[in-house]
């Protein structure tokens, strides 16, 4: 997408974005044409209602001129998302080249408009032989607007959403470690990867215990960006990276297996949130970490009714394996708390269909013992139309957690599920403010109108401008 101030080229279409009862035209439109558009909707009764569409076509010096005009409703009742919807339900499945032109403020919000066409524009496609085609789309504008930042958004959350798609027997975790390597080296950040080997000798024995079965063996993957040599303060980012989960030995339904690839999702997220933070060199101190593993079956397998000790030194009861992933964030907090030394810790995961069953799936429910930092989490989220909702953190549920034979177990009751697990990551956060965003049900197949099927992607922009603002 680009932003132009002047007419250059003829499009194959023209769309015109306006409220309802509104004839506030752009100018780059000749006066012939606007008042055939009167006339047009006089006669077609159209008032420009939310997603109500009036096709024009005529002449300027011999070039048909194709335009639609798109409906956004009353101006009153606007929102941003109504924005982002409108908007995609009418460019996705268009074809060819597009010039937008709006003389509303609020509809020419250029950051919208570029992530909506991002959206749109992202095919998972590569085992397909039929590609999908791409729209090229032009803005126009008098005024002097940068969309850089928000091209470079784009550009990182496709970055999550193709890891996400990818299946298992292309992204392991040796797989996954390689291409943040190769994206480190081209979005500017540092990667280190801390093998199996590695892993047991930091104690890191929840991590080592979930991923053991599998012949693609546990990695941490590391990344750090400096962008603020001045300050001591360090962002930390933990994403689950669970490539693929059977369950193990708690194994799961063959039907919730098929789409086990996205449990991986939170690293994915926070890998492209680094990759926005390095390229638009904001400058912050963010680091970032992802355990790494398949939760796999074999006779090394990890068992219910386990005791293992995890890196803060605590002995763990393990109560069921299909509840992997916050073991494998446990250690991973743990890390970046005592080895990189971080100020506060976001981690993001799909951990729990407990959040679903509450929340849906476009919501996600976020927890934190900082009322700052989730007041600053949520504004940042809401200007990507990223929706989250905090949830509680009562001690009751703590109290579900305590074992008869070691420190903790790590599942509460089935009742709360999602909290008990939030409690339990708490634990190893130590005294650092922390937060924890459950992605279950907004990481793929999110319900939200302006995503398409698959890896939406979400909170990439929104931990990106937290980061950035905070």
């Amino acid at each position: 997408m680009k932003v132009i101030n002047k007419l250059e080229k003829f499009y194959d279409k023209n769309l015109l974005l306006i409220f309802e009862d509104e004839n506030n035209y752009c100018d780059c439109i000749p006066e012939d044409g606007k008042k055939l558009i009167e006339k047009l909707k006089e006669k077609n009764s159209f008032t420009g209602k939310r997603s109500e569409v009036l096709s024009v076509n005529y002449f300027v010096n011999d070039t048909l001129i194709s335009m639609d005009i798109l409906g956004f409703g009353k101006k009153e009742e606007f929102s941003e998302n109504i924005l982002r919807e409108t908007l995609f339900k009418y460019l996705n499945g268009q074809k060819g080249s597009i010039l937008i032109s709006s003389n509303s403020k609020e509809l020419g919000n250029t950051d919208i408009i570029c992530e909506i066409v991002g959206n749109v524009n992202y095919y998972f496609d590569e085992f397909k032989s039929e590609k999908g085609k791409k729209i090229d789309v032009d803005f126009f504008s008098f005024d002097n607007i940068d969309i850089t930042e928000a091209l470079i958004l784009n550009e990182a959350t496709d970055v999550t959403r193709e890891l996400v798609n990818l299946p298992a027997n292309i992204i392991n975790p040796d797989t996954l470690a390689e291409r943040t390597l190769l994206l480190g080296k081209e979005f500017g950040f540092e990667v280190e990867i801390l093998d199996e080997n590695k892993i047991q000798d930091l104690g890191m024995n929840l991590l080592y215990n979930v991923g053991k079965a599998s012949v693609n063996k546990p990695k941490l993957i590391v990344m750090r960006y400096f962008g603020d040599s001045s300050s001591d303060e360090k962002i930390g980012l933990v994403g689950k990276g669970l490539t693929y989960d059977t369950g193990g030995l708690c194994l799961k339904p063959a039907d919730s297996m098929l789409t086990m690839k996205d449990d991986m999702t939170g690293g994915a997220t926070v890998i492209g949130t680094m990759c926005a933070v390095a390229k638009n060199k904001i400058k912050r101190n963010v680091i970032a970490v992802v355990p790494a593993c398949e939760n796999s079956i074999n006779g090394n397998s990890y068992r219910p009714g386990d005791i293992i000790k995890s890196m803060n030194g605590k002995s763990v009861e393990i109560i069921n394996t299909d509840a992997e992933g916050r073991l494998a964030l446990a250690d991973a907090i743990t890390y970046i708390v005592r080895n990189e030394k971080v100020s506060e810790i976001i981690d993001v995961a799909t951990l729990t269909g407990a959040m679903m069953v509450a929340l849906g799936t476009f919501i996600t429910g976020v927890f934190s013992n900082s009322d700052d930092i989730y007041s600053k989490l949520e504004n940042s989220c809401n200007k990507y139309g990223e929706r989250i909702w905090r949830m509680p953190l009562d001690n009751q549920f703590k109290e579900l957690l305590k074992s008869e034979v070691a420190d903790i177990k790590h599942m509460g009751t089935r009742w709360g599920g999602a909290i008990s697990a939030a409690k339990f990551l708490e634990i190893f956060a130590e005294d650092t403010p922390w937060t924890h965003m459950d992605i279950a049900g907004t990481a793929f197949d999110n319900s939200s109108k302006w995503f398409k099927k698959g890896a939406s992607g979400v909170h990439v922009k929104g931990l990106y401008n937290y980061c950035k603002e905070r």
